[in-house]
């Protein structure tokens, strides 16, 4: 198996985060929709909120278990 780098190394620590992001913010919004109700700005906000964390958690996923060749140039490392 090749060794990831230190990029896919972080890119998969942010996965993680928005991935938790995501959930927070569709924690929040169903404790408080009764008081925001489904037709406020800050429920659309949280919707688009987890929309987006969850596919930003999907590319930088992708991105950290990926098999990238290294783009040297000189030293041939494997």
């Amino acid at each position: 198996m090749k060794k990831k780098s230190n990029f896919q190394k972080l890119s998969i620590f942010f996965a993680i985060t928005c991935f938790i992001a995501s959930i927070a913010c569709v924690i929040y919004l169903f404790l408080n929709v009764e008081r925001l109700t489904w037709q406020s700005p800050i429920s659309a906000s949280l919707l688009a909120s987890t929309f987006f964390f969850a596919f930003i958690c999907f590319v930088f996923f992708v991105i950290g278990t990926s098999n990238i060749p290294s783009f040297k140039v000189g030293e041939d490392s494997n």
